[in-house]
């Protein structure tokens, strides 16, 4: 028979079904409950996902489409596997993880942020990660301490 007639896919389309693992933090994967929860809930969405691609007939098409709900199943279940819960803070005397923190910078904003782990952060939505350089300074400290973070000064007015 001639190649003519056999369905093989082509470099190009074989690359186009290989996605690199998501990268993983080095640091410890420390979340909240509701981190957590969030990471669970992405990981059942990715098999969702993969499992609806199973559905297409075409073997070219099914393997593009699963590409990224793959490389998401392989990332979310190591992220859930590694998770480590940490409890809300016992007090509100210093900050810490999962606590939030509000202080003012050298040009007068002020800022609210929850202390939370690498795959909840939102810097938007007001939570940054535990290694992030702010959170690291400020970890520790009470109200009304001042920390330096990149030739910044914050001064540390709320913690709950």
């Amino acid at each position: 028979m001639s190649v003519a007639f056999t369905k093989e896919e082509s470099a190009e389309t074989a690359s186009e079904t290989f996605l690199p693992d998501r990268p993983v933090s080095p640091h410890p994967n420390l979340v909240t409950e509701a981190g957590l929860k969030a990471l669970e809930l992405q990981l059942s969405q990715a098999r969702a996902a993969c499992e609806a691609s199973n559905a297409i007939e075409d073997v070219n098409e099914r393997r593009r489409q699963a590409a990224g709900p793959m490389r998401d199943l392989r990332y979310f279940a190591e992220r859930v596997r590694t998770a480590q819960v940490v409890p809300g803070p016992a007090s509100n005397e210093t900050v810490a993880f999962g606590g939030t923190v509000t202080f003012s910078r050298e040009d007068g904003r002020v800022q609210t942020y929850r202390i939370v782990g690498e795959d909840e952060a939102d810097p938007k939505a007001g939570s940054i990660s535990y290694v992030s350089p702010v959170a690291r300074a400020l970890t520790g400290r009470a109200v009304g301490d001042v920390v330096n973070v990149a030739g910044q000064e914050l001064d540390i007015t709320a913690i709950s």
